[in-house]
Protein backbone atom coordinates (compact mmCIF):
# COMPACT_ATOMS: atom_id res chain seq x y z
CA UNK A 1 0.00 0.00 0.00
CA UNK A 2 2.92 2.43 0.72
CA UNK A 3 6.24 2.30 -0.79
CA UNK A 4 9.56 3.76 0.42
CA UNK A 5 12.03 4.12 -2.18
CA UNK A 6 15.85 5.44 -0.77
CA UNK A 7 18.58 6.63 -2.66
CA UNK A 8 22.08 8.18 -1.88
CA UNK A 9 23.92 5.87 -0.14
CA UNK A 10 27.43 4.93 -0.88
CA UNK A 11 31.35 5.09 0.31
CA UNK A 12 32.77 8.44 1.42
CA UNK A 13 36.20 9.22 3.09
CA UNK A 14 36.40 10.14 7.02
CA UNK A 15 35.54 13.42 7.68
CA UNK A 16 33.17 13.61 4.11
CA UNK A 17 29.14 14.23 3.76
CA UNK A 18 26.82 11.95 2.04
CA UNK A 19 22.23 12.93 1.63
CA UNK A 20 20.08 10.37 1.78
CA UNK A 21 16.45 10.87 0.20
CA UNK A 22 13.68 8.56 0.85
CA UNK A 23 10.68 8.97 -1.18
CA UNK A 24 7.03 7.71 -0.09
CA UNK A 25 4.27 6.74 -2.71
CA UNK A 26 1.21 4.82 -2.51
CA UNK A 27 -2.08 5.02 -0.65
CA UNK A 28 -1.17 7.95 1.62
CA UNK A 29 -3.73 9.54 3.51
CA UNK A 30 -1.60 10.92 6.54
CA UNK A 31 2.35 10.99 7.22
CA UNK A 32 2.78 10.93 11.06
CA UNK A 33 6.28 10.70 11.45
CA UNK A 34 9.40 10.07 8.68
CA UNK A 35 12.62 9.30 10.21
CA UNK A 36 15.75 7.13 9.54
CA UNK A 37 17.42 4.24 10.95
CA UNK A 38 20.42 2.34 11.11
CA UNK A 39 21.42 -1.16 11.58
CA UNK A 40 25.97 -2.30 11.44
CA UNK A 41 27.10 -5.51 11.57
CA UNK A 42 26.33 -7.13 14.76
CA UNK A 43 24.37 -4.84 15.92
CA UNK A 44 20.44 -3.79 16.56
CA UNK A 45 18.66 -1.60 14.25
CA UNK A 46 18.76 2.01 16.01
CA UNK A 47 16.90 5.34 15.45
CA UNK A 48 19.02 8.09 13.39
CA UNK A 49 17.03 11.12 13.24
CA UNK A 50 12.74 11.54 13.19
CA UNK A 51 10.51 14.08 12.22
CA UNK A 52 7.64 13.74 14.71
CA UNK A 53 4.58 15.96 14.67
CA UNK A 54 5.43 18.68 12.07
CA UNK A 55 8.62 20.06 12.37
CA UNK A 56 10.01 18.53 16.07
CA UNK A 57 12.82 16.80 15.25
CA UNK A 58 14.41 14.21 17.40
CA UNK A 59 18.04 13.14 16.84
CA UNK A 60 20.58 10.14 18.08
CA UNK A 61 23.24 11.47 20.70
CA UNK A 62 25.92 9.88 18.19
CA UNK A 63 24.78 12.03 15.03
CA UNK A 64 23.24 15.34 16.92
CA UNK A 65 25.28 18.35 15.14
CA UNK A 66 26.46 16.23 12.36
CA UNK A 67 23.38 14.78 10.70
CA UNK A 68 19.83 17.05 9.70
CA UNK A 69 16.66 15.51 8.57
CA UNK A 70 14.48 17.58 6.42
CA UNK A 71 11.17 16.87 4.73
CA UNK A 72 9.76 17.87 1.72
CA UNK A 73 5.87 17.71 1.92
CA UNK A 74 4.77 18.34 -1.22
CA UNK A 75 6.79 15.43 -2.53
CA UNK A 76 6.33 12.87 0.56
CA UNK A 77 10.21 12.93 0.81
CA UNK A 78 12.69 13.41 3.41
CA UNK A 79 16.23 13.30 3.29
CA UNK A 80 19.10 12.80 6.01
CA UNK A 81 22.33 15.09 5.47
CA UNK A 82 24.95 13.58 6.87
CA UNK A 83 28.47 15.60 7.68
CA UNK A 84 31.21 14.85 9.35
CA UNK A 85 30.91 10.97 8.71
CA UNK A 86 32.83 8.24 10.36
CA UNK A 87 33.75 4.93 10.30
CA UNK A 88 31.10 4.21 13.14
CA UNK A 89 28.80 5.53 10.37
CA UNK A 90 28.92 2.34 8.70
CA UNK A 91 25.41 0.56 8.40
CA UNK A 92 22.48 0.22 6.12
CA UNK A 93 20.11 3.22 6.45
CA UNK A 94 16.51 2.72 6.91
CA UNK A 95 13.75 5.32 6.03
CA UNK A 96 10.53 4.63 8.28
CA UNK A 97 7.43 6.58 7.91
CA UNK A 98 3.88 5.93 10.26
CA UNK A 99 1.40 6.32 7.69
CA UNK A 100 -2.51 6.03 8.10
CA UNK A 101 -4.10 4.78 4.33
CA UNK A 102 -7.82 6.09 4.66
CA UNK A 103 -9.77 7.84 7.45
CA UNK A 104 -9.94 6.74 10.33
CA UNK A 105 -7.35 3.99 10.11
CA UNK A 106 -4.64 3.63 12.39
CA UNK A 107 -0.72 4.44 10.92
CA UNK A 108 1.23 1.90 10.35
CA UNK A 109 5.09 1.58 10.18
CA UNK A 110 6.48 1.05 6.57
CA UNK A 111 10.18 0.52 5.71
CA UNK A 112 12.64 1.30 2.96
CA UNK A 113 14.74 -1.72 1.56
CA UNK A 114 17.59 -0.06 3.12
CA UNK A 115 20.82 1.80 1.70
CA UNK A 116 24.15 0.79 2.94
CA UNK A 117 26.79 3.96 3.98
CA UNK A 118 29.94 2.72 4.20
CA UNK A 119 32.81 5.38 5.68
CA UNK A 120 36.42 4.00 5.12
CA UNK A 121 39.63 5.37 3.60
Amino acid sequence: QVQLVESGGGLVQPGGSLKLSCVASGSIFKIYTMGWYRQAPGKQRESVAALISGDNTDYADSVKGRFTIARDNAKNTVYLQMNSLSPEDTAVYYCNTKVSVGWGRLPSDYWGQGTQVTVSS
